[in-house]
Order: C-alpha cells, then structure tokens, then sequence
C-alpha cells in the first residue's frame, strides 16, 4: 500500500473532487442521487488515503503533540456534516445548522 503514502497526492486529490461533488449537489435543485452515491465513494476512499497517511507519518509527527489526531477528527466531522447537508437538503428540513458548523 505504498502509492497511498508515498506522496499526499490522492488525498488531496480525492478532498478536491469530494468538494466539487458535494457543490453540484447542494446547490442543484434536483435531487442528484448518482452523485450523492459517487461523492460517498470518495469519503471512503478519504478516509482510507487519510488513515493510510495518518499510520505512515504517525512517529515522525508524534512531536507535534496532538495537532494531526485533531485533523483526523475535524475531518470525519467534515465528512459527516456534507453528508447531513445533502441528507436535509433532500428531505427539504433546514440546513443551515450544519452549514453555519
């Protein structure tokens, strides 16, 4: 599993279309569900490339105390709010909560 650590290319890469995808389908009018089920494809594989990033580099950024293991949680809380945005939107409920966090 070394092309998912040697470089944060695909992780960033994924974040990047993750965003997009997550744009075209909270602001389109339709309900999108192909794109809604391509855009959980891609947190997956965020969290696979994040984690696998996370244990390689572990021991080297262990010094800087707990910034990275906040990263870690910030982004799964990211991860879950787009999804609760698109979730609400599609139920017509109001999504500005999760917006504003």
């Amino acid at each position: 599993m070394d092309f998912l650590t040697n470089t944060t290319h695909l992780h960033v890469t994924t974040w990047v279309i993750a965003i997009v995808l997550f744009a075209i389908a909270a602001f389109s009018s339709k309900k999108l569900t192909a794109v809604q089920m391509v855009l959980r494809v891609f947190y997956i594989l965020l969290i696979v490339t994040g984690g696998a990033l996370f244990m390689e580099y572990r021991d080297i950024v262990a010094e800087g105390g707990m910034f990275y293991d906040m990263k870690v949680l910030f982004a799964i809380l990211v991860i879950g709010f787009m999804e609760m945005i698109l979730a609400r939107k599609n139920k017509g409920k109001s999504t500005t909560i999760f917006w504003v966090l």
